[in-house]
């Protein structure tokens, strides 16, 4: 009877921690999105104040892109 309750238990452990896994995933990709929408405004500002493209602020003009 002990084995069948450490075999539920042991179950219950993995299917918890995957659940905790799948949520930190989900978590980190939100947290990226949002960095990465900030990073593109920052780059269409950018863009707006100094007449580079992002191309250009990307490769810092080595490219001779304007």
């Amino acid at each position: 009877m002990s084995s069948s309750a450490s075999a539920q238990d042991q179950w219950y452990q993995e299917a918890a921690a995957s659940q905790i896994k799948g949520e930190r995933l989900v978590r980190a990709e939100l947290l990226n999105g949002r960095v990465a929408m900030l990073g593109f405004v920052v780059g269409v500002l950018t863009e707006a104040l100094t007449g580079h493209g992002i191309v250009s602020q990307i490769t810092f003009g080595v490219l001779g892109l304007s």
